[in-house]
């Protein structure tokens, strides 16, 4: 074992024996992440000379969507789910309420691998609709509306596990992605747990449900550390950051993840981040607005709808009307389905021109992964940078960074989709013809970015 895997692995052992004051630390997340949320709800819309340092709504506003989610999702890529394990709010909540709760097994139907993928569709689609990012009731509705659902779950579901975060998290599938990413995970060395050797620790809690012995890489490890050291056999460790897509992605996987990515992380999250700057949504809007005036109908015009519905804050003059919901609605699930369809077309051709079947499909679509990643990180950090520039920072920086990124993201995706189309033997004109068309799925992606940040500007 290297230096720096042994220090890993004495950082792991070291989260297994502080697990009490991993305990504490969470509930003064949980805290914090209650008074944030709930607070701002109960408060005025701030004046528009307000500024983050003197307004509780917009430091709320800021914490979350330009520090919060931007960054959980960085600290992923780079440590695996430790968000999940160590800090995660809903987490913890779910696992603390199923100690007292029904203790009922999980059904079937709450099992579906789909989950994921729909609620992170709804929340997504719902965020966009009632203006998430820009309203605190909103927030509290989305967020709060989660937290609750995840309560529920673990009070019904589960004896100390977190049922809600296994199966229904609306962010469980895209965190399991992005962790694929990782260069840090906790390894299990199969031979040697079947062997037992001492020190024979107390059996852990596995709270998101894993069968520890046959685990895999970081997709579904929340990383909280509990097993750390378990029969000699487990152990944090380095890896490759392609290591997981390489080798593990290779078996048989579950088709939701490449939906999720394609139409999900991809697709439509995309749309989420575009509309509100694309010429094409205007141009739409104004053609369809028109078209109804002329033909006397304006009821689709009314600005009426309540606020968790559509956004409705007339005293400062953001309503949207029942056309701005219709459109916004079209636009998200077009994008998701028209961007989503376009790679898993390309992709589907690349497999093709293999002469491959069975499991390469999803595989090759997990190469992926670093560009899902980076336009996540791009979308949520915009958001970061429009708040710091309503401070008065310029921030000349930003768009070198996102170019830096996104290339970055571009050239990781395409290098790991070569060596995927490699590992399943294909060479020659079949391999160059398979790149061929991941190269256009990746250039795809690198357009739609540039329009948002370059081309649009």
């Amino acid at each position: 074992m290297s230096g720096l895997n042994r220090r890993l692995a004495g950082l792991g052992d070291g989260l297994r024996r502080h697990a009490r004051l991993i305990r504490a630390v969470q509930w003064l997340v949980v805290a914090g992440y209650g008074l944030l949320l709930v607070l701002p709800a109960l408060l005025p819309l701030p004046p528009s000379q307000a500024r983050i340092l003197d307004n509780l709504t917009l430091l709320a506003q800021f914490i979350f969507w330009g520090l919060w989610w931007p960054f959980v999702l960085l600290s992923i890529v780079l440590f695996g789910r430790l968000w999940c394990g160590l800090l995660c709010p809903e987490g913890s909540l779910s696992e603390w309420i199923s100690w007292r709760g029904l203790g009922r097994g999980t059904p079937r139907w709450l099992r579906w691998g789909g989950w994921p993928t729909l609620g992170f569709i709804l929340t997504t689609v719902y965020g966009q609709l009632i203006s998430v990012y820009d309203y605190a009731q909103a927030a509290l509705l989305i967020l709060g509306g989660s937290t609750l659902a995840a309560l529920l779950v673990g009070y019904l579901y589960g004896r100390g596990k977190r049922v809600w975060c296994r199966y229904l998290c609306p962010v469980s599938g895209v965190f399991g992605l992005l962790a694929r990413l990782a260069p840090l995970h906790f390894k299990v060395d199969e031979q040697r747990w079947l062997a037992n050797p001492p020190p024979h620790l107390p059996p852990p809690n596995c709270a998101p449900l894993l069968d520890i012995r046959r685990l895999q890489g970081a997709r579904d490890c929340h990383a909280c550390g509990r097993c750390s050291g378990q029969r000699g056999a487990v152990r944090l460790s380095s890896r490759s950051p392609s290591a997981e897509i390489l080798i593990v992605g290779s078996q048989a996987g579950n088709p939701w993840d490449a939906r999720l990515l394609l139409f999900g992380v991809i697709g439509l999250a995309m749309g989420a981040f575009q509309w509100t700057v694309s010429p094409w949504f205007i141009a739409l809007k104004q053609a369809t607005a028109g078209w109804l005036v002329d033909h006397d109908s304006y009821w689709l015009l009314q600005a009426e709808a309540p606020w968790w519905l559509l956004t409705h804050y007339p005293q400062v003059n953001d309503s949207f009307s029942w056309l701005d919901g219709l459109l916004i609605l079209a636009y998200l699930l077009g994008t998701g389905l028209l961007l989503g369809g376009a790679l898993w077309l390309l992709l589907q051709l690349a497999v093709r021109a293999m002469g491959r079947a069975g499991g390469v499909f999803e595989h090759l679509c997990l190469s992926l992964t670093p560009l899902g990643a980076a336009g996540l990180f791009l979308g949520l950090s915009a958001t970061t940078v429009k708040l710091l520039r309503y401070e008065g920072l310029a921030l000349a920086w930003a768009q070198p960074a996102r170019g830096a990124l996104l290339g970055a993201a571009i050239a990781w995706s395409l290098w790991l989709g070569w060596r995927v189309i490699g590992r399943h033997g294909a060479s020659g004109l079949r391999r160059l013809s398979a790149f061929a068309c991941l190269l256009l799925a990746s250039g795809l992606i690198g357009y739609g970015w540039w329009l948002q940040f370059w081309g649009w500007n």
